[in-house]
């Protein structure tokens, strides 16, 4: 059963992003804990990227077992290796070049030189995804989302009125026709994310006040696709004061 969706305001982005790398460490530590290990997807972006640095800043970094974390992305720019828009190079940058992974634990997309077209990379990730899941599953089971959500409501890199916001059977695409540059992508799908047992979704800026209002209202996932975003358990946003401005006042929680 899926909880109701929960909005937590911070005061500006720089609380944003310290305290979702403080909340990100205590609950790695739990489910580490209670499970052994945990699987969590990365999300880029100014927002995806901020956490990992606040992330990478905590002393309580080191706490964490990151050997028993495996880590994989909800999208990907198709762009060549070591690109600087890729989201796996800023994450390396931000926080994985730092800390004491094991490179099989990093699950990053295929680059566009790897010499795949983009749907066989989406092939190829997809088939990642399958040999880490139970038997009867296409996708290992994570434990923790991250999504940022763009100025149109987009997440992931499934964007309004494109046929990636409806796909129910793929668990990955390749996005030929993004609005937002580049026009190619890789993503997984919606049914994907909302396989996750929390997401976090991670907003900043007046930018993005309009699509979470209109998502949090009851926005279609066509007009709006964070609007179609939920976890099977938690679905939390954490925003910033700006971003919160046309959220409905009962959807806002404390953040303590």
């Amino acid at each position: 059963m899926t909880h109701d969706r929960r909005v937590l305001v911070h005061d500006d982005k720089a609380a944003l992003f310290a305290s979702v790398a403080s909340r990100f460490i205590t609950k790695m530590a739990d489910i580490l804990h209670e499970q052994g290990h945990a699987h969590v997807v990365l999300s880029g972006g100014e927002a995806g990227t901020a956490v990992l640095e606040a992330v990478n800043a905590s002393p309580e970094r080191d706490s964490l077992n990151w050997a028993k974390i495996d880590l994989w992305w909800g999208d990907e720019r198709w762009v060549p290796r070591g690109h600087a828009d890729r989201n796996e190079v800023q994450a390396r940058a931000a926080l994985l070049d730092h800390i004491d992974i094991p490179a099989a634990n990093v699950h990053a997309f295929p680059a566009s030189d790897a010499g795949l077209d983009i749907d066989a990379a989406a092939d190829r990730y997809a088939a990642e995804l399958k040999s880490m899941a139970a038997p009867v599953s296409l996708i290992p089971q994570f434990d923790l989302t991250f999504l940022g959500v763009g100025r149109d409501g987009h997440i992931a890199s499934l964007f309004p009125h494109l046929q990636g916001i409806r796909e129910n059977d793929l668990t990955v695409i390749g996005v030929l026709n993004s609005p937002k540059p580049p026009a190619e992508r890789i993503s997984l799908t919606r049914w994907v994310l909302n396989s996750s047992e929390r997401i976090w979704l991670v907003v900043s800026g007046t930018d993005k006040a309009s699509a979470l209002g209109l998502a949090l209202a009851g926005a279609s996932r066509d007009e709006v696709p964070v609007a179609g975003i939920r976890g099977r358990h938690y679905t939390d946003f954490f925003v910033d004061g700006e971003a919160a401005a046309e959220v409905p006042e009962n959807l806002i929680a404390s953040p303590q």
